[in-house]
Protein backbone atom coordinates (compact mmCIF):
# COMPACT_ATOMS: atom_id res chain seq x y z
CA UNK A 1 0.00 0.00 0.00
CA UNK A 2 1.26 3.41 -0.85
CA UNK A 3 1.02 6.67 1.28
CA UNK A 4 -1.59 8.19 -1.20
CA UNK A 5 -3.77 4.46 -0.61
CA UNK A 6 -3.21 4.85 3.03
CA UNK A 7 -4.47 8.31 3.40
CA UNK A 8 -7.39 7.42 1.43
CA UNK A 9 -8.65 4.59 3.31
CA UNK A 10 -8.09 6.62 6.36
CA UNK A 11 -9.93 9.13 5.49
CA UNK A 12 -12.47 6.75 4.66
CA UNK A 13 -12.44 5.30 8.15
CA UNK A 14 -12.45 8.40 9.31
CA UNK A 15 -15.85 9.48 7.45
CA UNK A 16 -17.35 5.80 8.54
CA UNK A 17 -16.22 6.38 12.22
CA UNK A 18 -18.74 10.62 12.01
CA UNK A 19 -21.34 9.10 10.14
CA UNK A 20 -21.40 6.19 12.60
CA UNK A 21 -21.81 9.02 15.66
CA UNK A 22 -24.13 11.26 13.61
CA UNK A 23 -26.65 8.11 13.36
CA UNK A 24 -25.95 6.60 17.05
CA UNK A 25 -27.25 9.50 18.83
CA UNK A 26 -28.29 8.28 21.93
CA UNK A 27 -25.08 7.30 22.87
CA UNK A 28 -23.78 10.62 24.35
CA UNK A 29 -20.53 12.35 24.93
CA UNK A 30 -20.13 11.59 28.97
CA UNK A 31 -20.48 8.10 27.47
CA UNK A 32 -18.28 8.31 25.26
CA UNK A 33 -15.65 10.24 27.80
CA UNK A 34 -16.17 7.63 30.32
CA UNK A 35 -15.31 4.80 28.23
CA UNK A 36 -12.96 5.59 25.83
CA UNK A 37 -11.71 8.92 26.64
CA UNK A 38 -12.87 11.23 23.65
CA UNK A 39 -16.02 12.11 22.46
CA UNK A 40 -17.77 14.26 19.67
CA UNK A 41 -16.36 16.94 21.06
CA UNK A 42 -12.90 16.02 20.76
CA UNK A 43 -13.03 14.56 17.30
CA UNK A 44 -14.22 18.27 16.69
CA UNK A 45 -11.37 19.81 18.42
CA UNK A 46 -8.61 17.69 16.68
CA UNK A 47 -10.01 18.53 13.18
CA UNK A 48 -9.66 22.08 13.77
CA UNK A 49 -6.79 21.58 14.91
CA UNK A 50 -5.00 19.46 11.95
CA UNK A 51 -6.82 22.40 9.66
CA UNK A 52 -5.02 25.04 11.44
CA UNK A 53 -1.93 23.30 11.32
CA UNK A 54 -2.27 23.22 7.48
CA UNK A 55 -3.20 26.73 7.62
CA UNK A 56 -6.80 26.35 6.96
CA UNK A 57 -9.43 28.68 8.67
CA UNK A 58 -12.04 26.32 10.05
CA UNK A 59 -14.05 27.76 13.00
CA UNK A 60 -15.19 24.63 15.85
CA UNK A 61 -18.13 25.44 15.59
CA UNK A 62 -17.89 24.87 11.62
CA UNK A 63 -15.90 21.55 12.56
CA UNK A 64 -18.39 20.71 14.93
CA UNK A 65 -21.28 20.84 12.50
CA UNK A 66 -19.08 18.23 10.26
CA UNK A 67 -18.96 15.91 13.26
CA UNK A 68 -22.59 16.16 14.55
CA UNK A 69 -24.11 16.69 10.96
CA UNK A 70 -26.25 19.86 12.06
CA UNK A 71 -25.15 22.89 14.39
CA UNK A 72 -24.16 21.66 18.03
CA UNK A 73 -26.69 24.03 19.53
CA UNK A 74 -29.41 21.37 17.41
CA UNK A 75 -27.72 18.37 18.25
CA UNK A 76 -27.34 19.46 22.24
CA UNK A 77 -31.58 20.36 22.24
CA UNK A 78 -32.55 17.85 20.10
CA UNK A 79 -30.40 14.61 22.02
CA UNK A 80 -28.16 15.74 24.53
CA UNK A 81 -29.51 14.21 28.05
CA UNK A 82 -28.64 15.81 31.45
CA UNK A 83 -25.99 13.55 32.56
CA UNK A 84 -26.93 11.00 35.59
CA UNK A 85 -25.36 11.58 39.11
CA UNK A 86 -23.15 8.49 38.06
CA UNK A 87 -22.14 9.45 34.58
CA UNK A 88 -20.45 12.65 36.50
CA UNK A 89 -18.60 10.71 39.16
CA UNK A 90 -16.82 8.21 36.83
CA UNK A 91 -16.14 11.41 34.78
CA UNK A 92 -14.34 13.00 37.65
CA UNK A 93 -13.00 10.11 39.11
CA UNK A 94 -11.14 9.29 35.46
CA UNK A 95 -10.86 12.86 34.92
CA UNK A 96 -9.19 14.39 37.84
CA UNK A 97 -6.00 12.25 38.43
Amino acid sequence: MNKDQQTELEAAAFRRLVAHLQNRTEVQNIDMMNLAGFCRNCLSKWYREEAEQRNLDIELEQAREMVYGMPYTQWKEKYQTEATAAQRSDYEQKNNH
